[in-house]
């Protein structure tokens, strides 16, 4: 039901993050890139790619797949010491270069933040984080007033609404979950 999209910047709501630098990978100043879309290797058709401030821009030519990734080259970075010093910078693209998706699929981006309600209308907190950990997504609902989280299957029985109109999920959770 999602794609896989990290969640967007708060300083720049128009940008989506597309993947990440984990480091270099070997000596000659290839990164090791994760991409976050639900097609691994399309990252690069949305090339070239930005800090989350949209200061930076960074042309990737992937180069290979790796474990976990891609080995991709970056212009200007030449050495492993440059590529290591991209560790952790997160690589974004403009939300209106996105593909429009079918109506029963949704960025994470956009799920995080909305508020969930039950099928009474009763508020049973706001989206934190979308994970997926293989057999499905789950939504991360921080509740009011609660320093726990609880985790929803994000699956048409437990979450029948999704209305990014009115950024509000309706939701069916299983008996005792909240």
């Amino acid at each position: 039901m999602t794609t896989d999209q990290e969640p967007q910047s708060n300083d720049a709501p128009d940008l989506i993050c597309l993947g990440a630098i984990a480091g270099a990978y070997g000596v000659r100043g290839e990164v090791r890139l994760k991409s976050f879309c639900a097609e691994p290797e399309a990252i690069a058709d949305y090339t070239p790619l930005t800090s989350e401030d949209g200061r930076q821009s960074y042309a990737v030519t992937l180069t290979r797949p790796i474990k976990n990734g891609f080995a991709a080259r970056l212009p200007g970075v030449e050495t492993k010491e440059e590529a290591d010093a991209l560790k952790g910078l997160r690589l974004f693209a403009p939300r209106d270069r996105l593909p429009a998706l079918p109506d029963d699929e949704f960025y994470h981006a956009d799920l995080i933040g909305l508020t969930v309600v039950d099928t009474g209308g009763t508020e049973l907190g706001k989206v934190r984080a979308v994970m997926d950990h293989g057999a499905g997504d789950l939504l991360e609902i921080a509740a009011p007033g609660a320093s726990a989280t609880v985790l929803l299957p994000f699956t048409r029985e437990a979450v029948p609404t999704v209305d990014l109109d009115a950024r509000r999920i309706v939701a069916d959770p299983p008996e005792g979950l909240f």
